[in-house]
Order: C-alpha cells, then structure tokens, then sequence
C-alpha cells in the first residue's frame, strides 16, 4: 500500500458516519411506496380532526416499518391537532410504562414515577386531548414485547376505549410486529378483537436490487467518494440479503468502515466486509439481550453453564441465583424462545414421560460477548 493509499491522522473514511446508526432518518426512504400509502389513508382522517383508522404493520426486522412510521409521523407534526407518539415496547413493555410514555409526549415532562394511580394517568392524558382538542396517533412499536410480558389487550383495551370513559378524545393505534410466529389479532383477547380492526400493511423483505440500491444511497451519504468499490458493495448486498434484515447491512458497513480506517486504509476492502460481519451477523442477538431484565439475563447466564440439560435442572441453578419461582421462570423461558435466544424440544425420559430440553440458539462465545 503506498503512501497515497493511507489516511493521516485527521482523515476519515466516513463523511457522515451517523448514516449507518441504526436510529438514522434517511431522506429518501425507497421501495417502500405501497406501505406508505396504506398507512398515510390510515391516517388521513386525523388531519381532519376524526379518529383515524387503526394500522397493523407487520414484516420481519429490518424491512424498514418504524422508518416509515417516522417518516409519517415527522410530516403530521407539523401540523395542529394531531399529536404523535412512538412507544418503544422493548424498553415500556408495560400498560403502565405505556401511558407514562405518552403522559410525556403530551404534556412534555415525565409524570411521578410513583404513586399515580393508571386510572389518573390515563384521564390525565384524555382529558388532555380533549381540551387542546387534539388527535392522538399512538405507534406501539415491537409490540410483541407487550404480548411476551401479557400486557397487549389491556394496553390496547384502553386506548381504543378512551373515546367511552373520555368523552370527544380520538386516539388512533399503530401496532408494529417483527416477531412473524405472533398472530397479533388472535393472541389479543375477544374484547379487543372487537374494537381492533386494523387496517393490515405488510413489509416484506427487501430482494437484492432493492438491497443495493439502498445502501449505494448510504454509501454516498456517509463515505468519501471511492472509498467502497462496487465489488466490495456486492459482498455487502450479499451478506445483507442472506440475513433479509438491512439493518445487517447498514451495520456491516459502518464496522468495515472502520476496519479500513484501523489500517489507515482509504479504501474498504472484501476481506474489512468479511472480518465485520462476524460481529454484524449478531445484531438480532445484541438487540434482543440490551432489552432483557436482570433476572432474564441471569437465566441466559445459568443456560451457558447448564446448555441442553432438562427445564427442571436449570431451574435449579437458576432458583439458587434468583429465588424466583417456577412460573416466572416458565414466563422468562417462553420470552426468551420467543426471542429467538433459546430453542427449546420435548425428549422422552425414561420413566418420567416428556421432559423439555432448553439449549441456546447462538454460540457461547456470541452471547457471552454481548451478555456485558
């Protein structure tokens, strides 16, 4: 590599490195027309003053639903009347956590962390509404969070009811899933079946071109000019398009990025792609074990030592650590198979009948990297 090749001191490879945080807006936001438009007649009624209809978007992660949700979202603001707030169920996976995040996106502070009652919060944030005499466009996104933690159907009970215990407060509900084994309508109980009749819009996953064409767009935005050659953007696609979660992609660039830049190289190459998606391939795994509780952590601990062993034997372990009880340990078992982080199978035990085995779904190595 001659001199020309190398980056001094005050140089970067990157123009832009927030391009490729996970949280970042683009401008243009591609392939995804149909969606939008299901979901901008969703909501069409709100700017009139009305309850808009309720959305249920669905797709696996990283097809860009909470993007296009903020997309909308950012253009409804603008505008008087409508107030919009996004939920992240992953971090408020409670009925309780829920309101207290729109009490905050109403009135602009946080409500008193105790000793508020539900029922005061939830008028607080009604009657709210009513006097400024605003809608409210309520995004649950992750939801599957609430279901893991059974607080769905009554989080979503009361908001579609407001209208009933609050006279004249419209509050409309977008309900984002990533988790495809979740059937979100069936798993919600019968009195809510009967209120929630969303408007369905699906993401798919992006196919290759769609892939490419995406993150070129990232490339330019956040890279000096020639510094991803178009062989290394197709060993990029490639990775992406066998994970189907652009997010993968977005990560795998950033990391290769600054593999370049850790050689003081101008330029990224195949092998800084390779090398970067060791670590990006587990952004599912780093995402899903930021979210846990400490007493789901510790279980995920406990199955490093115990992998593969019969349910009854970690509990064992895991009751010593924890001094919870079998039903939230069966609670947490059941969240974290439904994560993805532990598979669990039925084995026939001599003179015992079925027993259920639990073994982790990624490498010790993987979960103990990002369990810190």
């Amino acid at each position: 590599m001659g001199e020309d090749d190398m980056l001094s001191w005050d140089e970067s490879v990157f123009r832009d490195e927030r391009v490729f945080e996970i949280d970042y807006l683009p401008e243009t936001f591609k392939h995804r027309e149909t969606q939008l438009k299901s979901l901008q007649y969703a909501l069409r009624p709100a700017v009139r003053g009305s309850r808009p209809l309720n959305a249920l978007v669905q797709g696996p992660p990283g097809t860009g639903k909470t993007t296009a949700v903020q997309k909308l979202f950012g253009e409804l603001s603008g505008r008087s009347g409508v107030r919009t707030v996004r939920v992240n169920c992953q971090v408020d996976s409670t009925r309780y956590a829920v309101f207290s995040r729109l009490f905050e996106g109403i009135f602009e502070y946080e409500p008193p962390s105790s000793g508020v009652s539900f029922k005061k919060l939830f008028g607080q944030v009604a009657d709210r509404l009513v006097e400024a005499d605003e809608v409210l466009v309520v995004a649950l996104d992750d939801v599957n969070y609430l279901f893991y933690e059974n607080e769905a159907s009554d989080t979503l009970y009361s908001l579609l009811r407001a209208h009933e215990a609050h006279a004249g407060a419209r509050i409309g509900v977008i309900v984002i899933s990533s988790d495809l084994a979740l059937d979100t309508i069936e798993e919600l109980d019968t009195r809510v079946q009967s209120v929630f009749r969303p408007e369905e819009v699906y993401f798919p996953v992006y196919d290759t071109g769609e892939i490419a064409d995406i993150l070129t767009e990232r490339i330019n935005r956040g890279f000096h000019d020639g510094v991803v050659s178009p062989t290394v953007l197709d060993r990029v696609a490639e990775f992406t398009g066998d994970s189907g979660d652009l997010r993968v992609g977005i990560d795998l660039l950033r990391r290769a990025g600054l593999n370049a830049e850790m050689r003081a190289s101008r330029t990224v190459t195949t092998e800084d792609v390779e090398e970067a998606y060791e670590q990006s391939k587990y952004v599912h795994l780093s995402r899903s074990l930021r979210g846990l509780t400490d007493s789901e952590r510790a279980l995920v601990g406990v199955l490093l030592t115990h992998d593969g062993e019969q349910a009854g034997e970690v509990y064992e372990a895991f009751s010593e650590e924890t001094d919870l009880g079998y039903t939230r340990y069966s609670e947490i078992i059941n969240k974290l198979e439904q994560l993805g982080i532990v598979e669990t199978s039925y084995a026939e035990m001599e003179g015992r009948g079925r027993s259920r085995q639990l073994s982790l779904a990624y490498s010790h190595e993987a979960i103990t990297d990002r369990l810190e």
